[in-house]
């Protein structure tokens, strides 16, 4: 106890003043230059030169503008149309068009806002800095997918409805094994012939089955009272919801093999759940974080449950967009779960 309560502390600030903040940058852009000339590769040096905009593709037609923001690789896409230099040259007005993903609003408007500050500058820089200073006009049409209103309650809701899973499944499954102990039924356990696999199995199906309750019960309120749009498949949804719940359990029987106490278990569910929620993308972008930080992230279930969930209500995602989540839940859930069998024996330790 005096290793939580002294050094987890200093670990979790170190851990959140790297990992926590509200800044937006290195944003993952995609372009798609059909023009291809000197004055379109300009404007995108101009967005990768401001240090807001990471250029990740370099796209070849209207379909992969569509896939990549579908899969959630970049969260703005610019499409330079044919004759953008030669628009530029003659002084006739241009237009470009920018595609924002919008699930998240706050970051998809901090986003247009720093763009439509490089194109407006790129257009006052090609009106003066002509020989002629006959006017130019630069057009960009700006359009958010999957949430035109950037509506931010659509992006908050599905991302509380995956943390209060997490928090009530991980509580419960956390003090499992150790409230055997403290209550003196252990030694019944150890004259059964369960098996350590077949008890973890009892301590997480009823878990289970109120996780499902309970994700069932918010999705019905926040569909019919704040009105959030669900586009994706039901079943997937099920489906994807029993992996997680798999990997959520898992990781609370792991706790409850690792601690004596309840005490302990509590508070070892909170030290878990708080770097889960600010490691997740759900308040702060993974990819402002520092990179050693966005790999710990890789371990933490609630990070791919959200693109999960998101992609479900707010884009329709189907099961070719979400397996590689689904698959990575699946894998946390079983070596935990092998691990929690592992570690538990049938004695009071």
């Amino acid at each position: 106890m005096r290793a939580v309560t002294f050094i987890v502390p200093l670990i979790q600030l170190m851990i959140f003043g790297y990992a926590v903040t509200t800044d937006v940058n290195h944003i993952p852009t995609a372009v798609y230059d059909m023009d291809k000339s000197y004055e379109s590769r300009e404007l995108v040096r101009r967005m990768q030169a401001s240090g807001y905009f990471e250029i990740r593709y370099y796209l070849e037609s209207d379909s992969d503008i569509r896939d990549v923001l579908d899969r959630g690789n970049v969260l703005v896409a610019l499409q330079i149309n044919h004759g953008f230099e030669k628009d530029i040259i003659k002084r006739n007005p241009t237009q470009i068009q920018v595609l924002l993903d919008g699930t998240d609003s706050n970051t998809a408007m901090v986003a247009m806002s720093y763009l439509n500050g490089i194109i407006s500058r790129y257009s006052q820089e090609k009106m003066t800095g002509g020989i002629r200073t006959l006017p130019i006009r630069l057009d960009a049409r700006t359009r958010a997918w999957y949430n035109p209103e950037l509506r931010s309650r659509n992006y908050n809701i599905p991302g509380v409805i995956a943390l209060m899973i997490m928090v009530i499944c991980l509580l419960l499954t956390a003090m499992a094994i150790v409230r055997e102990r403290e209550i003196g039924t252990m030694e019944q356990l150890m004259v059964t012939p369960l098996r350590p696999l077949e008890l973890m199995l009892g301590k997480t199906i009823p878990f289970a089955c109120i996780g499902i309750f309970d994700m069932v019960l918010v999705t019905v309120v926040g569909v019919n009272w704040f009105h959030i749009p669900i586009k994706g498949s039901l079943v997937l949804l099920f489906i994807s919801t029993l992996i997680y719940l798999l990997s959520v359990l898992s990781t609370g029987l792991f706790i409850s093999t690792i601690t004596k106490t309840q005490q302990q278990s509590l508070m070892a569910s909170f030290l878990f759940f708080f770097p889960a929620i600010l490691l997740s993308g759900f308040m702060f972008p993974i990819e402002n974080m520092p990179q050693v930080i966005q790999y710990v992230t890789y371990i933490n279930p609630l990070r791919y449950f959200i693109v999960i969930i998101r992609g479900i209500f707010l884009k329709g995602n189907g099961f070719e967009i979400l397996w590689p989540q689904m698959a990575a839940l699946l894998t946390i859930g079983i070596t935990l779960m092998t691990v929690s069998s592992l570690r538990f024996k049938k004695r009071l330790g």
